[in-house]
């Protein structure tokens, strides 16, 4: 690689930060594993999580669905055959194939209801959590932790008593958890708010405006609002259109009852609705298209406007709508519907989740006591694969294959096919969870129902990219008055320092002057088609780019944010961490482009059917990309095996 010149020098891409190229090499043996020549030549090397010193939360680069955990599958989908597996020997009471939330829960639960059990969690990833994914950087001589894909305990509804249950069996207690260690109120004491980044390329001019107030569950005031639009570069008329946005009026449908206008709403993108129903122009439709992509991953004109009026979102202020959610809506109905569950994060998001289930499954990987010093337990990975261990997790370990040893309803176990170091091995197991994505489930058992296999491949999960970015320190965003920014147009379409939430021995953000972490988000779409089309437009763009495409633009695009404050890349950036998820969010309905079906009918039902000595456990299969979904699929999933 050429020594960075020009631009490229300016942005600091010369900095030594670990660049890992997703188009690079997987270094598991694919070829190999699945029938190359000489695939059994050599013995398999020992397991790298059982090597000193493996600790994969530090690892910078690309993350998510990193080099090597993904390309069996791809080769298992386009037909590569395995090999006759070693067989191990080894046969265990439960095997779970996926080790995220769904599958670390279905374990417990099954470990609950059966405590001599034992059990084997295989994951392709080479670390626990699935998307509860944990980065962890040392800047300053001091640890910053950050979410690497799901953040909150969060839900649109009040979570269930099983989701409940397990969580206070793990020691957390969101609300009390919520008031003690998370400072909301840490950045506004700063005077520090939201801002949006108004681009050159579609308003005229580069330039940040701070003060942006919240619009979203409340009423912002309409001098609040008058003062942020008056700062902005954009026409009267976007100025006018935007007001009435957040602060209305809207008359709309003026003689309709509030269930007809739902029922409306419910037919419309939410685009459409503010084009033609609120009368917005194209300018201001620019500043609000991305407002839905970290909810849904998709732009307003994919999203319908029943489902953003439910999640808060403006511009409905003067309809009088009835609050509660209609069979219309998709699950997630928040904001003016009510409801919904408590809400509290972890430092690392829903990783300490991940972790405190694994401390409570294989207790030797992880010390302490309760759920405030899991957040700076260090995992010991040698621990979690050990002969003696009533529950062993295998990371690193793609599942290719998943049989029963006769015919389903008369087999007596079932044979488990997985790829490691280059070699394929088999386990045998009495029954069997599936909590890996519903997506490759066909291809790992292909003796499925047709009609449950054709199920599964409509649900098509969004792909986003969560980016952790080391700084070592955040002058600029104080001297800007922002904590979070909204880019409307960016490659990443918004930006937010890390939240103040200190628990135990873990501090986190203090003061300007010392390091922190700031987050970017990108869900990569294409305007103007269904959503699942878009989402599979934007898998193929995450999978064919680069870390270093990633590392220049956000460069790029922090360097023209922050230039007023004359923030400087190549100093201030010390660490990148990609995570790129290109199965992300569980898919939700979506009546824009679905039909509206009864329970027994929705693809989601019909794929989560048992089969014979498997069960289907993850939040694909219950319709939501929540952490109550996974917990409450994994329950189910484990019952129906008995």
């Amino acid at each position: 690689m050429r020594p960075p010149r020009g631009r490229d020098l300016e942005l600091g891409m010369g900095r030594k930060i670990l660049r890992r190229d997703v188009l690079g090499g997987a270094g598991l043996g694919v070829a190999a594993a699945f029938g190359g020549k000489g695939a059994f030549a050599a013995m398999a090397e020992p397991s790298p999580q059982d090597q000193p010193g493996y600790y994969p939360p530090r690892l910078q680069g690309l993350r998510g669905s990193h080099p090597g955990s993904f390309e069996q599958a791809h080769a298992l989908r386009d037909g590569a055959q395995t090999l006759r597996p070693l067989d191990t020997g080894e046969h265990y009471d439960l095997v779970v194939v996926g080790a995220g939330l769904s599958g670390l829960s279905a374990a417990y639960f099954y470990r609950k209801a059966h405590p001599n059990a034992r059990v084997l969690i295989l994951d392709n990833h080479d670390d626990f959590g699935g998307h509860a994914k944990r980065n962890e950087v040392v800047l300053g001589g001091e640890t910053h932790l950050a979410n690497g894909g799901t953040l909150e305990i969060d839900s649109p509804r009040a979570y269930s008593a099983v989701a409940d249950g397990l969580l206070r069996d793990l020691g957390v207690d969101p609300i009390t958890f919520e008031k003690a260690y998370h400072d909301r109120n840490f950045y506004a004491q700063r005077g520090m708010g939201l801002g949006v980044f108004f681009d050159k390329e579609t308003f005229g001019e580069d330039r940040l405006v701070a003060g942006l107030p919240n619009v979203r569950d409340t009423l912002p005031t309409v001098e609040a609002v008058d003062r942020f639009l008056a700062a902005t570069p954009l026409t009267d008329k976007a100025r006018a259109d935007l007001r009435r946005v957040f602060v209305g009026p809207v008359t709309a449908w003026p003689d309709k009852s509030s269930e007809v206008k739902k029922d409306l709403l419910s037919r419309m993108s939410y685009e459409a609705y503010l084009r033609d129903m609120v009368g917005v122009g194209p300018s201001a439709l620019n500043v609000l298209h991305s407002i839905t992509k970290g909810e849904w991953t998709v732009g307003i004109d994919a999203v319908s406007a029943l489902d953003c009026w439910g999640f808060g979102f403006p511009g409905f202020l003067g309809l009088n709508l009835a609050p509660g959610p209609t069979d219309r809506m998709s699950f997630t109905p928040k904001g003016y519907c009510q409801g919904g569950s408590y809400v509290f994060h972890f430092p690392d998001g829903n990783a300490s989740l991940a972790r405190l289930l694994v401390r409570a499954l294989v207790p030797e990987a992880l010390s302490g006591k309760d759920a405030i010093d899991i957040v700076t337990a260090r995992t010991d990975y040698a621990a979690l694969d050990r002969q003696t261990s009533p529950v062993r997790i295998r990371l690193s370990s793609p599942v290719v294959s998943v049989r029963h040893d006769g015919p389903p309803n008369a087999a007596s176990q079932v044979e488990i096919t997985y790829l490691r170091g280059g070699r394929t091995y088999g386990v045998r197991a009495s029954k069997v969870v599936m909590a890996c994505w519903n997506m490759m489930i066909p291809y790992l058992c292909p003796d499925l129902p047709d009609g449950q296999k054709a199920a599964m491949h409509e649900l098509v999960k969004e792909p986003l990219v969560y980016t952790t970015v080391g700084l070592s320190d955040w002058r600029a965003f104080e001297a800007l008055k922002v904590a979070s920014i909204w880019a409307p147009n960016g490659y990443f379409s918004s930006l937010y320092l890390n939240q103040k939430v200190a628990m135990g021995d873990y501090v986190g953000p203090t003061t300007p002057d010392r390091p922190t972490l700031l987050h970017l988000t990108r869900t990569p779409c294409a305007a103007g088609l269904p959503e699942h089309d878009q989402n599979r437009i934007g898998r193929s763009e995450l999978l064919a780019t680069s870390f270093e495409t990633f590392e220049r633009e956000l460069r790029t695009q922090l360097a023209k944010i922050l230039a007023p404050a004359g923030f400087d890349p190549a100093k201030t950036i010390s660490a990148i961490i990609v995570n790129r998820w290109p199965h992300g969010y569980a898919p939700e309905r979506n009546f824009l482009w679905e039909a509206e079906l009864p329970d027994e009918a929705l693809p989601q039902t019909l794929a989560r059917k048992p089969f014979g000595r498997i069960a289907i456990a993850n939040s694909d299969c219950g319709g939501g990309a929540y952490t109550d979904v996974a917990i409450e699929m994994a329950w189910r999933a484990v019952a129906e095996l008995g």
